[in-house]
């Protein structure tokens, strides 16, 4: 079995951690969000093709020259195109239905296009909505203290059953903040925007981030009774035991994920961009995060 001297060197890795929460909390609170369609409002236009279809990447190439903001192109059924964007204008509108005509013909030259309808959209996600997020995800965390506390009650020496559910949760606001940074600082630089599948990659994030922790913590409760070493220790042969198991896990998905970023299409490029780092920064801190920040509680409190 594998040896790391992690929470050894435990010093180095909370520095590191907090350093990137500061810089990207920073780019949040400083740059915020670039909001899509889903937040902003637009225009929603459906065609339906008589016969070819063109792909989601074909009607984003032909498009292109219009340089649209927000473009969210989705497949409705095996002939329709649903097109969401920023614009409201007719002459924009009627410059987008000129470029589908056109493309539907190179594909087919007895191909047509119909629209079905084209009006404009409000943002689907409002105040009300987002404050009603924000209170789901606080009561979430509450229930998470509150279940980790439960789970582990019987552990109480060396450290408070509470504390290990604390210390899940700031592994958790740690890797949402950095996350969402990171997103700030791709929309000023790059001009990526957020909708509403980035809500959800989000707390999927969170949830990824909860159960990497507590397959670590569910360890150290199994060799805490049997253990002869002390409590950093114990916590250190407790990660090396999980290291293997959590970066293969982690590894794997991250590979799926950046096959799609590659060969997948816009559309899910951000929600899919969203987890990889989201995933990411969870495997980091059930390993740095979370873990080292037990072993500093049970060294203040023996001062």
């Amino acid at each position: 079995m594998t040896n790391f001297k992690i929470i050894q060197k435990k010093n180095i890795w909370l520095t590191i951690s907090s350093a990137l929460f500061i810089v990207f909390l920073a780019a949040l609170i400083i740059w915020g969000f670039k909001y899509g369609i889903d937040f902003t409002g637009g225009s929603l236009l459906e065609a339906r093709y008589a016969s070819a279809t063109p792909t989601v990447n074909q009607v984003e190439q032909s498009l292109a020259g219009l340089k649209l903001n927000s473009l969210i192109v989705q497949p409705v059924g095996n002939q329709d195109l649903l097109l969401k964007f920023q614009e409201t204008s007719e002459e924009v509108h009627q410059a987008v239905l000129g470029k589908l005509t056109d493309q539907a013909k190179q594909l087919d030259k007895n191909n047509s296009l119909e629209e079905l309808r084209f009006e404009s959209v409000g943002p689907s996600i409002g105040a009300e909505l987002k404050a009603k997020s924000l209170w789901a995800i606080f009561f979430a965390l509450i229930a998470m203290l509150g279940y980790i506390t439960y789970a582990f009650r019987k552990v109480s020496r060396p450290v408070a059953s509470w504390k290990f559910g604390l210390a899940a949760i700031i592994a958790m606001f740690h890797d949402t903040i950095i996350t969402m940074g990171v997103f700030a600082a791709l929309g000023h630089f790059y001009g990526i925007e957020i909708n509403t599948p980035f809500v959800a990659a989000v707390l999927t994030v969170l949830g990824y981030s909860v159960h990497d922790t507590i397959v670590v913590f569910d360890r150290i409760r199994e060799n805490l009774p049997k253990s002869d070493l002390n409590f950093e220790e114990t916590v250190n042969s407790s990660l090396n035991q999980t290291l293997v198991r959590s970066l293969n896990t982690s590894l794997t998905v991250l590979l799926v994920l950046l096959a799609i970023i590659i060969f997948g299409g816009a559309s899910i490029r951000t929600f899919v961009l969203a987890l990889a780092v989201g995933i990411f920064t969870g495997t980091y801190s059930s390993i740095f995060v979370a873990s080292p920040l037990l072993v500093v509680w049970e060294k203040l409190g023996k001062k």
